[in-house]
């Protein structure tokens, strides 16, 4: 079955892949150009994506069972839910079937019932889960009224203002008992999750250091951030908004964050956060890396935003700004989809948030973990910017755990 890879799920050797794909309900799995490591890609919908750019071959069998349709509530219809929007519809097991926004035009065009009001959508509505695509102040509020009707969420970074907010979030899930995930899909861009796999098979030894910088020119000028002017309001801006982006990804692939050192800067007058930052980071492991993120420039034209390095005791990775990873002069991988945001990663995400509504399992940025693992670090940099010191993440847990 000649097939494409469009997304990957499960990462390291898999004794059940032998050749190129091995056809399972619902799931493929694909050996992809490295003969020493086998690399999972979980991919529901085979049907909607055939006919696309990047996708995959039609002539797939499905099985005869009756297919479950979950029906989502999207609360907030922005610039952002736009490709939450697209990646939904993709999707032959997902229906949105309403949609909540102050701007009912806006509403109307994400689902046939719409509502002003969260609160009359999850009392109206027979929903088998909410996504939340709105401003973090909110999130917490939003995710109380879903908890009291015990419905699971996703919801989009970043996870809330502050660190009570974020810890009482993840208290009234876990009290509730319903699946919380945040969206958080930089990990999910194919490119990462390549180089995780290279990583766990050993392409690079043992790891010791990585680089990850970020570019994008959008904050320059006297009108900075056109698609999303609120940025240019926010007290908590690169870092919050963007870099932890970078840290999610960083303890995907080296595991947990013990500590950061953060400078940043505002270099744009006409904003209130910091738009120019760069982080030192330590795991526990021992592996250290840096984190480097400003809005003035952009890379050579790609789908993504970053140029990263992964470094070993027998080798390294390099990953250029037109997402391809590099091993010295050979380049050993290339991006090969085109669909959808940044390598179909909004996509991605929400197809594993639905494929653990179905087998109950944690996702992967859980709500706990996330707290604990992704947004204490946001939380630690900011105070390291604050006290001019590295910070230790076990500073930022102790101050109250759920």
């Amino acid at each position: 079955m000649a097939t494409k890879p469009c997304y990957f799920g499960a990462f390291r050797d898999d004794p059940s892949v032998t050749e190129n794909a091995v056809q399972a309900p619902d799931q493929l799995f694909f050996r992809i150009g490295f003969p020493e490591i086998n690399i999972r890609i979980l991919y529901t919908d085979l049907t909607a994506r055939s006919n696309m750019t990047g996708g995959c071959a039609t002539s797939v069998s499905r099985s005869e069972e009756p297919v479950h349709i979950f029906r989502g509530g999207m609360i907030g219809c922005g610039f952002f839910s736009q490709h939450h929007l697209e990646a939904w519809r993709r999707m032959p097991n997902v229906e949105i079937t309403a949609a909540c926004d102050y701007d009912m035009e806006r509403a109307r065009a994400a689902a046939s019932h719409t509502y002003s009001s969260a609160e009359e959508m999850l009392d109206s509505e027979e929903l088998d889960f909410v996504d939340i695509v709105t401003r973090s102040p909110s999130h917490l509020e939003l995710i109380s009224l879903a908890a009291k009707r015990k419905l699971p969420v996703i919801c989009q970074k970043p996870m809330a203002p502050d660190w009570e907010t974020a810890r009482r979030m993840v208290e009234i899930a876990a009290m509730r008992r319903i699946p919380l995930m945040l969206h958080d899909n930089w990990r999910w861009q194919p490119w990462y999750r390549a180089a995780a796999a290279l990583i766990g098979g050993g392409r690079i030894g043992a790891p010791i250091g990585y680089q990850f910088r970020f570019r994008r020119r959008e904050g320059a000028g006297t009108e900075p951030y056109p698609k999303q002017s609120y940025f240019r309001q926010l007290h908590r801006q690169i870092i919050d908004e963007t870099l932890v982006h970078h840290i999610d990804t960083a303890r995907f692939l080296f595991g947990d964050i013990a500590s950061v050192y953060a400078e940043a800067a505002r270099r744009n007058p006409r904003i209130l956060g910091e738009d120019d930052a760069i982080l030192t980071l330590r795991h526990t492991n021992g592996v250290t890396g840096t984190i480097d993120g400003n809005r003035f420039l952009d890379f050579e034209d790609g789908p993504g935003t970053d140029e990263a390095c992964f470094e070993g005791e027998s080798g390294s990775l390099r990953l250029s700004a037109r997402c391809e990873i590099w091993s010295g002069r050979e380049k050993i991988w290339t991006n090969e989809v085109a669909t959808g945001y940044r390598g179909d990663s909004v996509y991605a995400t929400q197809a594993h948030f639905i494929n653990c509504l179905e087998t109950g399992r944690l996702p992967e940025t859980n709500a706990r973990d996330y707290l604990e693992k992704t947004f204490a670090v946001v939380e630690a940099a900011y105070l390291s910017i604050s006290e001019r010191r590295s910070v230790e993440t076990g500073e930022i847990l102790a101050l109250a755990r759920p």
